[in-house]
């Protein structure tokens, strides 16, 4: 066989390798988002696990591939919702040492929103010593998401929020509003456009001097993949 016809080959096998593991990607992302704004609370927890074991068979079939760390983080946060508190704590913790093992490998990971996802739960968990709760961190890892994908959604809208929960309520409505005038990815336009509600919300608050103190912990999480 040529050498040129080998590489051919191995080109080919690789493109065929890395479209496999974005179609599952994209599906894993469309299937996220259906349990997130679609599933009643009963239902979500079974149907994190599911998930959850699809990520981790995804991530076997593909070991160190980013993405795949990312998504597992994802749901993992995810799923701490519905889990007591001890088994949430566990369950953050693993998220957060997946995403920093993606940010090592690959600090472009999802497009900067594993940054994303990073620094909102650092602002969002406790403090020590009950978590790794820290406000300064999260600034520093946003401002690392914003200057990878500074049009994204979530990264707007997790980053506005942020500074609506620190009070600083001007700067807040500028990144709202980014994210709501934000494009929608075709691939995954109802989990994009989802997430657009959650900006309009806040930017609505804001404009009306309103600061939302509910927030779900772990809304954050998916505009995310950004998948080529």
């Amino acid at each position: 066989m040529k050498l040129t016809t080998l590489v051919a080959l191995l080109i080919f096998s690789l493109n065929c390798w890395a479209n496999d593991l974005n179609r599952t990607l994209q599906t894993i992302e469309s299937e996220w988002a259906s349990i997130y704004y679609e599933n009643s609370n009963s239902e979500k927890e079974s149907a994190y696990d599911d998930l959850l074991n699809k990520a981790n068979q995804l991530a076997i079939e593909f070991p160190n591939t980013t993405e795949t760390l990312f998504w597992q983080a994802v749901i993992l946060a995810s799923r701490a919702e519905q889990q007591d508190g001890f088994s949430a704590l566990n369950a953050i913790h693993q998220s957060k040492d997946l995403l920093m093992q993606a940010i090592k490998l690959n600090p472009q990971t999802a497009n900067g929103s594993a940054y994303v996802t990073l620094a909102t739960l650092y602002y969002m968990v406790p403090q020590w010593p009950i978590a790794f709760g820290d406000t300064e961190k999260a600034a520093q890892l946003f401002k690392l998401a914003l200057e990878i994908n500074p049009e994204g959604i979530d990264t707007n809208y997790f980053y506005g929020d942020y500074l609506l929960a620190i009070n600083q309520i001007g700067q807040a409505q500028k990144y709202f509003e980014k994210a709501v005038s934000a494009p929608s990815r075709k691939e995954q336009p109802f989990a994009d456009n989802m997430l657009k509600n959650e900006p309009k919300l806040a930017l609505a608050n804001t404009k009306n001097r309103k600061i939302n103190g509910v927030k779900n912990a772990f809304l954050s999480l998916f505009n995310s993949a950004s998948i080529k």
